[in-house]
């Protein structure tokens, strides 16, 4: 763990989850968590250790499942990516990574339930960006399945805008031209390929702050819209409130043991090994051995008033 790592460097609301736990301990979670979102792209499977070890001490915690999860999801290893991602999910009551666990089973090559997955929730009820990564995802699955028309049919929704640029529109736009390559139809694909280059460029000016909020390009090119309005302000810096006496379990969590029963879902059980081809490039990483939790000591006191 290098030495310039501190526990302040994780994000106040990830910091705020960890709150149950013994400050030692919490702030031991919060630099193997941090560790892992430096090392997500440079070495994933570094990442996914220091998720591993945050997770033997804080199993209970949503954002150490998320994180375990998105890790195993980007080395490769599905089956507890999906498994993780439905913890998160139950702990959490949050949908926000519907669309990692529709790419996971199609991960899995299970684009049929893949497919059922993604149409159990309502996506009016998903935030605007959750709902296009939702349907990039379906739309994957069609074609998974070889239904190219069905696969541009998800795609096309509101957001598919080619006049703004919203910080989904590349990803979104790429897709699209992906299906029309596809259908073979080569050159709406390179028009929208072009498009997705041009949507990327009008989010790093405004990134860069060029021209305020928004940024007008004339004919072809794009408009950029913020659509972080609906981002909450940041929270205040939180204070430790140490109530580990009272969660104590939460410190030694087993990663086997989700802080609920694992009840049966649609979905069918996430025990398979990751397919050859898949999304995301495999690179199968061992799990790490987790430790039984350790049940807290109850002690209970009779009120001396009452006896006699």
């Amino acid at each position: 763990m290098p030495d310039d790592v501190e526990p302040r460097d994780l994000d106040k609301v990830a910091r705020g989850e960890l709150k149950t736990l013994s400050k030692d301990n919490a702030d031991w979670v919060a630099r193997h968590l941090v560790m892992a979102g430096r090392l997500i792209e440079e070495d994933p499977e570094e990442a996914h250790k220091h998720a591993l070890s945050a997770g033997r001490r804080a199993g209970r915690i949503g954002v150490v499942r998320e994180t375990i999860a998105i890790t195993a999801y980007t080395v490769g290893d599905y089956a507890m990516a999906l498994r993780e991602l439905r913890t998160y999910r139950r702990i959490s009551g949050r949908e926000d990574h519907l669309p990692l666990m529709v790419d996971s089973e199609r991960g899995l090559e299970r684009p049929e339930r893949a497919l059922e997955l993604g149409r159990s929730v309502d996506p009016a009820t998903l935030d605007v960006p959750v709902r296009v990564q939702l349907a990039i995802a379906m739309s994957g699955a069609r074609l998974d399945l070889g239904q190219a028309e069905a696969a541009l049919r998800e795609l096309e929704i509101p957001q598919l805008d080619r006049s703004k640029a919203f910080s989904y529109s590349p990803d979104l736009f790429d897709a699209y031209a992906t299906v029309l390559d596809d259908l073979g139809r080569e050159s709406e694909a390179d028009e929208w390929r072009a498009l997705s280059e041009r949507a990327s460029d009008a989010i790093d000016r405004h990134l860069q702050g060029d021209d305020g909020e928004t940024i007008e390009i004339v004919e072809e090119d794009l408009e950029w819209e913020d659509d972080s309005a609906e981002e909450a302000p940041a929270e205040e810096d939180l204070e430790w409130e140490d109530d580990s006496a009272e969660e104590a379990p939460a410190e030694e969590a087993s990663l086997e043991e989700a802080p609920v029963e694992e009840a049966p879902v649609e979905e069918a059980p996430v025990e398979e090994a990751p397919v050859e081809e898949a999304p995301v490039e495999e690179a199968p990483v061992e799990e790490a051995p987790v430790e039984e939790p350790a049940p807290a000591d109850e002690t209970s006191t009779d009120d001396e008033g009452d006896r006699g």
